[in-house]
């Protein structure tokens, strides 16, 4: 059965594909089985999977299936036996598919940005994973990642205290405010693939490895 990840955050904007694709990449570059599930409506991650598909036909990037409704905690697990690894990209907004995705998570990461809003608009998230893991003994594992970050800033070096504040652990490893993100995302492929060697791919790099020991994976 497939270690099940969601990436989770009701508020647009943090980050959450971006970091559901490259961290799908770098697991599957390590030799692992992944499968991304694109739950938001919105269907960026399956627009990019189309892109890759268009434009680097020969680079087999992880597949990229829509479940955009509230029968993820269902449907994944009929799916999810040929995988080491799912990877659910949320939705925005904390409705029925967030639930859903929550009863079949084994760890959810929570990509926050460095201001105040993006903080208080993960507060909800954080009380429903505090509920479910109060009723399931302790599952799913939930941790931040601070996304999109500002080397040198006051905000970057107050966020860590900011978000223990509220009861879940915080990723040493993070991503920064870097263009070449967006720049491998709108072309259909990842920092990865473009730019290994990069800052950016040492990011990913970095959680992929805290995930893996965040999560007690194997693989």
């Amino acid at each position: 059965m497939a270690h099940i990840v969601a990436v989770l955050n009701p508020k647009g904007g943090t980050g959450k594909t971006t970091l559901s694709i490259n961290l799908a990449r770098a697991f599957q570059k390590s030799g692992s089985r992944v499968l991304v599930v694109d739950s938001d409506p919105q269907g960026t991650a399956r627009d990019w999977s189309q892109a890759s598909q268009e434009h680097h036909p020969e680079a087999h990037f992880p597949s990229v299936v829509g479940l955009d409704r509230p029968t993820l905690d269902k449907e994944i697990p009929a799916i999810g036996d040929a995988f080491d690894l799912v990877i659910v990209d949320g939705a925005a907004k904390l409705h029925q598919m967030t639930a859903s995705a929550l009863k079949v998570a084994d760890t959810v990461l929570i990509p926050v940005q460095t201001s105040s809003p993006d903080i208080w608009s993960a507060m909800d998230l954080v009380e429903v994973i505090k509920a479910r893991q109060s009723i399931v003994a302790g599952k799913p594992k939930a941790a931040f990642i601070v996304s999109r970050q500002t080397p040198g800033t006051r905000l970057a070096a107050d966020i860590d205290q900011a978000l223990q504040e509220h009861g879940l652990p915080v990723f040493a490893a993070r991503t920064c405010n870097r263009v070449v993100y967006m720049e491998t995302i709108s072309g259909g492929t990842t920092v990865m693939d473009q730019h290994p060697s990069s800052p950016a791919a040492q990011e990913i790099l970095a959680i992929m490895e805290e995930l893996r020991l965040f999560s007690n994976l194997s693989f």
